[in-house]
């Protein structure tokens, strides 16, 4: 869901910085042959994306939830020199998809894929991480939040998407991935370690600054 005025919309888009041409074929591609390809974050919010990597200028990044691969490319964006993304993604019918996009941008030795369940995944990757973007399972994110916030670097960038979920966290939970959206947006709001900032950007996007 959008909330703003699609004409209004397609304004701020087009008053935006404009999505690399690959990130454009990526994005063809995965509206012609991937079901469900509203999932994918879209040029706008692949901006935004692109610009806080750019802005937070991270050396590891960790994103729950590859899909096709677009928003992975538009974090890569912003990494360090010698710079590493890994990314966790359940779907092994993807996984050639996004190897042969990673490889074909410049950022393809900094990309790892995991292939799995990331509850899983998340506690065998070593290390801390400057920035998180978590974008898979909606009934898993209160999970993936206790699982990352302790390895994020200070300073440090979480983000969450689908946060406001059509808005229907606004309404009686009447599934689990609703319910585990209002137990996520009320958790992180309260939660000491984190300064946040939900933006109504597409379906609602969350910003936590690690303190």
């Amino acid at each position: 869901m959008n909330f703003l005025d699609p004409n209004l919309e397609a304004y701020v888009a087009k008053h935006s910085e404009q999505e690399p041409e690959l990130l454009q074929k990526l994005a063809r591609e995965t509206h012609l042959k991937v079901l469900q390809p509203r999932m994918l974050s879209g040029a706008y919010q692949g901006r935004l994306l692109s610009l806080l990597s750019k802005l937070t200028s991270p050396k590891r990044i960790l994103e729950i939830g590859t899909y096709t691969g677009y928003s992975a490319l538009c974090l890569a964006e912003g990494l360090q020199s010698g710079g590493q993304i890994d990314t966790i993604d359940k779907d092994e019918e993807l996984t050639d998809m996004q190897r042969r996009y990673f490889d074909a941008s410049i950022f393809g030795k900094h990309i790892v894929q995991h292939l799995g369940n990331a509850a899983e995944i998340i506690p065998a990757i070593e290390g801390t991480f400057d920035f998180v973007f978590i974008d898979a399972d909606k009934e898993q994110y209160p999970l993936y939040f206790d699982l990352i916030v302790n390895r994020v670097s200070s300073g440090g960038l979480i983000i969450a998407d689908n946060v406001l979920w059509s808005g229907k966290v606004m309404d009686a939970a009447i599934d689990e991935a609703t319910q585990s959206l209002q137990v996520f947006n009320s958790k992180v709001a309260k939660d000491s370690r984190v300064e946040t900032v939900i933006l109504p950007v597409r379906d609602g996007l969350t910003l936590l600054r690690k303190i």
